[in-house]
């Protein structure tokens, strides 16, 4: 198949859409690896004689690995192009997950799930940036929200409802190398069709290069601080409801790990379909509102968990999770939409990077091994209600939030 014609890059509608449906599938499948631990735990942790710290902190140590990771490709990226830093890390962290299935012991699933997350950093930034400068201003939320919305379509939504049920039936090492395989059919998809964005004039990269001075000089916008506050309060709320919601619906309320797979990936298809109409909806009537409804709609859900009388009528709980999940909407405008909007053009990937390197040390890094002690010490609800927490934290930088619609230099 030709590259010419209905995939001709910059100004192609049909490439446009063609790109969002490539990048949306892509990122799913990094969402798909990185979150398969986490609903397999159930299954590996009697194995391996893991306490509930101890699974936060395999959740943690992919965050802090992802965030450097990330920040420091996704800069590398700003300067030497997108497909150098993207393609090798997708199949690098295909690899690794396959390679999850192979450890023997919790010190070597840390080791392997630190490694996966040092390759999946840079598909974050890279996917992110690529789709943003690929997009006109006019639809510019919407296929940043559609692409981001993967996460929860594939990672929130199909990854515990496949994870669990390979896993109930062939053990968790072969759902984690069902896992691994769609990364490597994006990656030669990604190398044979996606081209190399373009960012305007001066040198092949659209700007000269950036001094040191200039990335340092990026702190001055008041919206890429408040968006790391609302990055750190998001991802709290994520990961302590992924991390811990599966424990707390099969030790608390004693349901099965595919109850729990099958509400979760209730939850998960909600947020994808939130997922891309509110970015869309941002598009007209701006990113502040649209953020601040989504945080308050969020916090139901882990608060939603906690209602016993709920899990008797399962659908309805399900529902409820449906409805109520704004999450990859949220990553859409906190990490990537608003900072993007806010920098000049040549600081996108770093710009989003730095969002993602605070929003996963405090909400994907601490957050999770602090919930962890506070369940072990308490119970598997102060967990969610945490959670719940994040979501405040998010709503409060939003209110102080500029508004960036039609503020992007082109």
């Amino acid at each position: 198949m030709s590259n010419h014609g209905i995939l001709q890059p910059n100004g192609s509608r049909r490439y446009e859409n063609f790109l969002v449906l490539i990048l949306f599938l892509t990122w799913g499948t990094v969402f798909l690896d990185r979150m398969s631990q986490l609903y397999l735990a159930p299954f590996f942790a009697p194995e391996f004689h893991l306490s509930s710290q101890q699974i936060g902190v395999l959740a943690s140590v992919v965050a802090v690995a992802w965030a450097v990771s990330g920040f420091f490709f996704g800069a590398l990226s700003d300067r030497y192009g997108r497909r150098p830093i993207l393609i090798p890390a997708i199949f690098l962290f295909s690899a690794l997950s396959w390679m999850s299935g192979m450890v023997h012991s919790f010190t070597q699933l840390l080791l392997v799930r630190a490694l996966l997350g040092a390759a999946e950093g840079p598909c974050w930034a890279t996917i992110t940036a690529i789709i943003e400068e690929s997009s006109p201003p006019s639809r510019r939320g919407r296929n940043v929200g559609l692409v981001v919305s993967a996460a929860a379509l594939v990672g929130l939504a199909a990854a515990p409802v496949l994870t669990t049920q390979v896993a109930a039936r062939f053990g968790w090492r072969w759902a984690f190398f069902v896992a691994g395989i769609p990364g490597l059919v994006m990656g030669l998809i990604l190398w044979r069709f996606v081209k190399e964005p373009e960012r305007g004039a001066g040198n092949s990269h659209g700007h000269a290069r950036a001094r040191f001075g200039d990335y340092v000089s990026l702190l001055r916008f008041r919206n890429l601080w408040l968006s790391c506050v609302g990055a750190a309060g998001f991802m709290s709320w994520l990961f302590l409801l992924n991390v811990f919601a599966p424990l707390y619906i099969t030790e608390v309320v004693h349901e099965a790990p595919t109850t729990a797979g099958f509400l979760l990936g209730a939850t998960g298809l909600g947020s994808f379909f939130l997922g891309f109409a509110f970015p869309a909806l941002s598009d007209r009537i701006g990113r502040k509102p649209v953020l601040l409804a989504l945080a308050a709609m969020s916090a139901l859900v882990p608060l939603a968990l906690q209602i016993p009388v709920l899990y008797s009528v399962p659908w309805l709980l399900a529902a409820i999770l449906f409805l109520f999940n704004g999450g990859q909407a949220i990553a859409s405008l906190t990490i990537v939409l608003v900072p993007a909007e806010t920098v000049p053009p040549q600081f996108r990937a770093t710009a989003i990077g730095l969002v993602t390197l605070v929003g996963e040390i405090a909400g994907a890094t601490i957050a999770p091994t602090l919930g962890g002690a506070m369940a072990e010490r308490f119970s598997l609800r102060m967990p969610l209600l945490m959670s719940a927490g994040g979501m405040g934290i998010l709503f409060l930088a939003a209110l102080c939030l500029k508004e960036t619609r039609g503020m992007a230099a082109e």
